[in-house]
């Protein structure tokens, strides 16, 4: 039987796959591997979201007032500068389909957020992607690859999922650098969890660069992944054409009081941040003193260079109950949760090295027992 014939890109377009789901013993999984807040929400979000269920029998506000406002005042800026979205991925999308002219381009790194690809395929721009260095954007390679069909630049930062920054002025210098006829999009979902000198957020550039947006997401730091709100800061008119594109009654009413409850709960929640950045700090210097390679991570997970081996550890600690996000050939991506999560998946890792070491050192006397054979 024919099926109706739908764009050709679906057949090739990478659809998300979550992580696969720990097996082994019947104890709960740990789960590692989509930089989910550990933390339940705050009794001032949870009260939000019961008022906010009674009135689901009707619409959502179209526009966000309340949200948006609540969004200006923690930041400083006009109202007319901020669209909301169901989460920063559906700002992204927008942002794909609003540069989609024929012959499009867009830049990012690579690896990034895994949905950058998928996203301009879906809008039918043409990706450009620009390999890490040391794990860290090369805004100098990005800079050379902009060309004259190129529309639409993305900085991760931090980067998801290396955990690595760009500091504040090597990203004003890139944003100066970039042609006024180019969108650039600072992706800062991890924001809140950077610490130091690159903690600078490039929401102070965009009063002088129009062309410069900025994503913040409500899933991580405010803890609201399963409500799915995230906004964007830019230019006015900019953001007024952006906002034409926006799917209407896209942010359902529950997660807009959620997301008001969230910003006036700020300071207890950033404080939960805090707690979640020591963590970061214990489980790196841990695998490091123990020999593992990991970027100085600036967002809630931290990065395993495992290239080949990837997907084999992936497996390794899905059977000791610890679900982590394996890139196939690349690295391993593991969330920071919870101490008790955290400890798991240490001892999951010294078990993996034990077990390498051990294989390692077998094969070199299979190798030897071969020579003394041999000779």
């Amino acid at each position: 039987m024919s099926s109706p014939p739908l764009r050709a890109v679906l057949e090739t377009v990478a659809s998300y796959k979550p992580s696969a789901g720990a097996h082994g013993s019947t104890a709960r999984p740990r789960p590692l591997s989509a930089n989910e807040s550990p933390h339940t929400p705050l009794p001032g979000i949870v009260e939000a979201i019961a008022a906010a269920g009674s009135t689901v029998n009707r619409y959502p506000d179209p526009g966000c007032g309340a949200l948006i406002r609540a969004i200006a005042k923690a930041h400083g800026v006009a109202e007319d500068r901020i669209a909301v979205g169901a989460g920063s991925v559906a700002l992204l999308q927008t942002l794909f389909q609003a540069v989609a002219d024929p012959g499009a381009e867009a830049v990012y790194a690579w690896p990034s957020f895994e949905v950058y690809p998928t996203l301009a395929a879906l809008a039918g721009v043409e990706s450009v992607q620009v390999p890490l260095s040391d794990d860290t954007h090369d805004l100098r390679a990005i800079t050379s690859r902009i060309s004259s069909r190129t529309r639409l630049v993305i900085v991760c930062n931090p980067n998801n999922p290396t955990g690595t920054v760009v500091g504040p002025e090597e990203l004003r210098t890139f944003v100066e650098s970039v042609p006024p006829t180019c969108l650039v999009a600072v992706d800062e979902a991890y924001h809140e969890y950077v610490r130091g000198p690159a903690a600078t957020s490039a929401l102070g550039l965009c009063a002088a660069h129009p062309n410069l947006v900025v994503l913040r997401t409500f899933s991580k730091a405010y803890g609201l992944a399963g409500l799915r709100t995230g906004y964007l800061v830019g230019d006015a008119q900019v953001v007024e054409r952006l906002r034409r594109a926006c799917l209407p009654f896209a942010v359902n009413t529950v997660a807009q009081q959620a997301a008001v409850a969230a910003l006036g709960l700020e300071e207890q929640l950033l404080r939960r941040v805090d707690s979640t950045v020591a963590e970061r700090h214990r489980v790196r210097d841990t695998l490091v003193r123990r020999g593992w390679e990991i970027p100085d991570s600036q967002a809630n997970f931290v990065w395993l260079r495992l290239g080949p081996h990837a997907v084999d550890f992936g497996a390794w600690c899905a059977s000791r109950d610890v679900t982590v996000r394996a890139f196939p050939g690349v690295g391993v991506r593991v969330s920071i949760g919870s101490a008790e999560d955290n400890d798991q998946f240490l001892a999951a890792a010294d078990e993996w090295s034990s077990a390498r070491q051990t294989a390692v050192a077998g094969a070199g006397r299979t190798r030897q027992a071969g020579k003394e054979t041999e000779g």
